[in-house]
């Protein structure tokens, strides 16, 4: 018998997230340690009248490829690909890697390489996504690898994953759109607000946020959510940022990042620990130095880093930035091959105002 859990979790993501309508073509995404949710999801799309394409993913596989082939073979991308990117009408990815590591050992030249052609088509199904024709949620399920990465235990993962995403509750879609709720207040309060300033221990940085939008991510992409963001004007950074926890990319662990912007631009960068990968990825293309995204993570009831952004990124008392491409319904022009989250700590002797008046202070919205 599966964990009413799992299935009240499938049904927030198909029902609510996505919101799969009949005849809708939906690419399910799945790592094979997440086969439990995946068959719940499954269910859930031919419940809601969906046609579903199942791609079930090894990290394993992934790595032999990724390991073995050459320049010309990992610069290559997959017709079927471009025909996912440009028709798709849903994607629902379910995330259980067997192990976070698989590809930590890979050559930075030819991981940039391999990462380039994975996201080929990133910016169309940016693009489709802001025009409303593509609908998409990325969502963690519990296993072993990600639990250990965590510090914790699986059944103690369990329970951080269900309870983050509101499948333990009675009405898990109702806590969503109240979340939602107070989320539309501050994005209220921060219209037609131009710059904002960011100060404490760990940053002084200011940029522009003007004629830009607000976005409320309410678990309609990300599950769980909990976050407001925009797309900074690209020119428009400057200060530092030392960033309070490390960042995670295709198994690299990159810490003690400082990062500094004139005009936009990251002109200086060093990091504790993986600073050529930090380096290498910063160098991938014209727009990988400037900000594609400024976010404030709102969800209190994630308070422990767990090694994954798709939690991290929303600990409430906490900001976080993305260098590489922005999303085109913020207003963001950037466009890159990458777009990488680092985060913030805030909790602290800190504050963020705009336009001069504070609205948050030590983790808190003031407003």
């Amino acid at each position: 018998m599966p964990d009413p859990r799992a299935v009240k979790l499938a049904d927030i993501l198909v029902n609510y997230s996505v919101s799969v309508q009949p005849g809708d073509w939906v690419l399910i995404s799945a790592n094979v340690d997440a086969m439990p949710v995946t068959e719940e999801v499954v269910r859930a799309v031919a419940k809601a009248g969906g046609r579903p394409t199942i791609n079930l993913r090894s990290g394993d596989l992934e790595a032999a490829w990724a390991q073995t082939a050459d320049e010309e073979q990992l610069a290559w991308t997959s017709p079927a690909d471009e025909l996912i990117a440009n028709q798709v009408d849903v994607r629902i990815v379910l995330l259980a890697p067997g192990n976070t590591r698989t590809l930590s050992g890979m050559d930075s030249a030819r991981q940039r390489l391999y990462n380039n052609a994975r996201n080929k088509f990133l910016q169309t199904i940016i693009e489709r996504t802001a025009r409303g024709e593509h609908r998409w949620v990325g969502a963690n399920v519990p296993c072993q690898a990600l639990a250990q990465e965590a510090d914790m235990s699986l059944r103690e993962y369990e329970d951080f994953v269900y309870g983050a995403t509101f499948a333990d509750q009675d009405d898990p879609i109702q806590c969503w759109l109240d979340l939602h709720a107070e989320q539309q207040r501050i994005i209220d309060w921060l219209a037609g607000k131009s710059e904002i300033a960011v100060r404490g221990p760990n940053v002084d940085l200011t940029l522009s946020v003007a004629g830009r939008t607000w976005i409320n991510s309410d678990g309609k992409r990300n599950m769980p959510s909990g976050e407001i963001f925009t797309g900074p004007v690209e020119d428009s950074a400057n200060g530092w940022v030392r960033y309070s926890y490390p960042a995670i990319s295709h198994g690299r662990e990159v810490s003690d990042i400082e990062l500094r912007f004139a005009d936009g631009k990251v002109v200086d960068a060093k990091a504790g620990k993986n600073e050529e990968y930090l380096i290498s990825q910063l160098d991938t293309d014209a727009g990988s130095r400037y900000l594609g995204e400024f976010a404030i993570g709102t969800n209190y009831g994630i308070q422990r880093f767990t090694k994954s952004i798709l939690f991290d990124e929303k600990i409430g008392g906490t900001f976080h930035m993305a260098v590489g491409t922005g999303y085109p319904e913020t207003g963001s022009k950037n466009v890159s091959h990458i777009h990488w989250d680092m985060i913030c700590d805030m909790r602290d002797d800190s504050e963020i105002s705009a336009d001069g008046e504070v609205f948050y202070r030590n983790g808190k919205f003031l407003v």
